[in-house]
């Protein structure tokens, strides 16, 4: 028994904060499921930045999510001060019992401090001064290095207040939308497609040094469609990423069908949840493939596989044997490319798919 645990019975609403990127906020999902089946008379709310919204739209128990817009701070000192002060006059109405942040962000020491919750959770950290250890009830360690699952990371949080997740728990949720999946499909159907019989691919990420290099993506194409596959790939609506897919998609003789910067978030979980195979770098469409349980391909140069590697889903994993990875440099020399990531062979790409689809095939047919 916890010295400091308190009656979580006795709460009725709590506020989960995620102030990061795309796949950061997903891999926070299982916060959200495994609190609500811990104690489903709580009222659960989510802050995350607008644009990572969908990330958790839909997800069955959150109930109201609020969000930061990055572009506040773009508009003026004035209208930033008024949209803050909106948002932490609506998140004040909410009466939270309880704060539980998920990230280093002095902002949500504020928003514990001005919501007035009587407990919270935050990581502990060497950094933080006396505000941050007295403004937190409970402060749970943070394990840094290519050690621990983000996903773990973020359930410690529950852990240090006593609500222990159950192995079935921990996955990843995200709910694609009735729309989006019958967008997916009209598309699909125009390319004579019907769902498990392609491949999706995405070599893009928003770190350049993330990315393989474009003549490996030619040649992991012209291979897999050698053997026959369809191959769908998909990029985020950037215009770096779109310059990447066309300079991939020009060289090929055969054609793919080219989503690239078609899609939103939910179209693009939608995509891979009909996909019999997702190959991508370590973004947040490798983690959405693997919220959609989709067996997944995913190649990791300078960050770590065991952090922020595909979550509870079939996958093969593809790793250099550089001893300095990773090192989560910005390219080796912060030259923005990674020679790690680089020395990853097509040919060990192909031999990653083979295996996946062969096991899904066994899965699917047992003797």
């Amino acid at each position: 028994m916890l010295e400091d645990s308190f009656d979580i019975s006795n709460l009725r609403r709590v506020l989960v904060i995620k102030l990061r990127h795309h796949g950061d906020v997903l891999l926070s999902s299982p916060v959200f499921s495994v609190l609500k089946n811990h104690a489903p008379h709580l009222e659960i709310d989510a802050l995350v930045y607008k644009d990572t919204a969908e990330m958790l739209t839909l997800h069955p128990a959150i109930s109201q999510i609020q969000t930061i817009d990055r572009n506040w701070k773009h508009q003026g000192i004035l209208t930033q001060f008024q949209a803050e002060w909106r948002l932490l006059s609506i998140l004040k109405t909410r009466h939270y019992d309880l704060v539980i942040h998920l990230t280093d962000s002095n902002r949500g020491l504020l928003v514990k401090l001005l919501c007035g919750a009587r407990f919270g959770v935050a990581p502990k950290l060497p950094s933080k001064g006396k505000f941050w250890r007295a403004g937190f009830s409970h402060r749970y360690p943070l394990h840094h290095g290519n050690t621990r699952h983000t996903v773990e990371s973020n359930l410690d949080a529950l852990r240090r207040i006593g609500i222990y997740p159950g192995l079935t728990e921990r996955a990843l949720t995200l709910i694609a939308g009735v729309e989006a999946e019958a967008q997916v499909m009209d598309l699909l159907a125009m390319h004579g497609l019907k769902g498990g019989d392609f491949i999706h691919f995405h070599p893009a990420s928003r770190w350049l040094f993330k990315c393989w290099p474009q003549k490996n993506c030619v040649q992991l194409i012209e291979e897999l469609q050698r053997e026959g596959h369809r191959i769908v790939i998909s990029a985020a609506p950037d215009p770096h990423e779109i310059e990447l897919v066309a300079a991939i998609i020009n060289p090929l003789a055969c054609p793919v069908i080219n989503l690239a910067g078609r899609l939103t978030l939910k179209q693009l979980a939608a995509l891979n949840a009909r996909a019999k195979l997702f190959i991508g770098m370590d973004s947040a469409p490798m983690h959405i493939a693997a919220a959609m349980r989709v067996p997944t391909v995913a190649l990791f140069g300078p960050s770590g596989e065991k952090e922020w590697g595909p979550w509870m889903t079939p996958h093969r994993i593809l790793l250099s044997a550089h001893s300095c990875r990773p090192c989560g440099n910005d390219g080796c020399g912060g030259g923005k490319r990674s020679e790690c990531l680089s020395a990853i062979e097509p040919d060990a790409v192909v031999t990653a798919v083979h295996q996946l689809l062969t096991s899904a095939t066994e899965r699917n047919n047992p003797e």
